[in-house]
């Protein structure tokens, strides 16, 4: 991470005026609509991300009711056009409704994680001393572990479940949120306005909620995007190893762990919960870089 890290710079005094900051968001919005990677991959996220909430009324299959004399059909097969599971369930419903979970445990545990390790950063960034020490000494203890052997200690502790899971990779990324945060906010807090902020007499907590976020929270912001990916990942993970979402809850995770048995009589069905976790990945990865190329966060 430290190499990401370094990377990271705050954007120069983006939000000491209000028009200089729109002035700058939308020169942002301009850079990205015109990176036609980025702009692929958002219209295929937002077409997954909105397949998914409203599934109830495409008019897909159940994906609950399966049959076992039409167990393992072949992509293509009419009325099945992703085939369907080993238990005959319909594999375009599943996916589709799978997708629910999975983003939720994808995003949801970075936006805990961003809001909490942002708050830590900034405030250990600022306050320097004592406090910066005993923040970034407690943050240092978490990066003795691997975030794949941390979250599954974390969830093989709690239980299996989705909330425990969302739980145990809100625990892995808030170090990493924090770790950003304070980085960048070390290097605004001797800025020029800043000091000037502490000339007319505004406290900390105002310093740190006005002047301080608004710089540090872009840089931060797309360090957390590209966290989507690993988190989907872990948590498709946690998922295949029993310690995530349970049967008969449609998941990619879960049916990837299902479906293992199935990968030598049909490898093409077997392999599309994996297809969707890779491709969600990918996209969530390359429009960070798009953001971050966008933004110009660089030395």
């Amino acid at each position: 991470m430290s190499s990401v890290v370094g990377e990271i710079t705050p954007q120069p005094a983006a939000t000491e005026i209000a028009t200089g900051a729109r002035g700058y968001w939308s020169t942002v919005a301009r850079r990205l609509s015109r990176d036609p990677v980025s702009v692929i991959c958002a219209v295929i996220l937002a077409a997954i991300l909105a397949s998914a909430i409203f599934a109830p009324w495409l008019g897909l299959a159940d994906p609950y009711q399966g049959s076992m004399i039409r167990r393992l059909r072949v992509v293509g097969t009419p009325h099945y056009p992703l085939g369907t599971d080993e238990l005959g369930r319909d594999m375009l419903a599943r996916l589709i409704y799978g997708g629910r979970l999975s983003l939720l445990t994808g995003i949801l545990p970075v936006c805990l994680a961003f809001i909490t390790g942002t708050s830590l950063g900034i405030v250990a960034g600022y306050a320097g001393g004592k406090i910066n020490t005993a923040v970034m000494r407690t943050i240092d203890v978490f990066y003795a572990f691997p975030s794949v052997l941390l979250a599954i200690a974390i969830s093989g502790a709690l239980g299996a479940g989705i909330v425990n899971s969302i739980v145990s990779l809100t625990i892995v990324f808030i170090p990493q949120i924090t770790r950003v945060a304070e980085s960048v906010t070390i290097a605004v807090r001797n800025r020029d306005f800043i000091d000037a902020a502490r000339a007319s007499g505004a406290g900390p907590l105002t310093i740190m909620r006005v002047h301080v976020l608004g710089n540090v929270l872009g840089p931060i912001f797309v360090y957390a995007t590209g966290l989507v990916s690993v988190s989907m990942i872990l948590a498709s993970g946690l998922s295949f190893l029993g310690l995530g979402t349970r049967p008969p809850e449609p998941e990619w995770g879960l049916m990837l762990n299902t479906l293992r048995t199935a990968i030598y009589a049909n490898p093409v069905v077997a392999a599309l919960p994996g297809a969707m976790i890779f491709a969600v990945s990918i996209c969530f990865n390359l429009l960070s870089d798009g953001l971050r190329s966008a933004m110009n966060i660089r030395d």
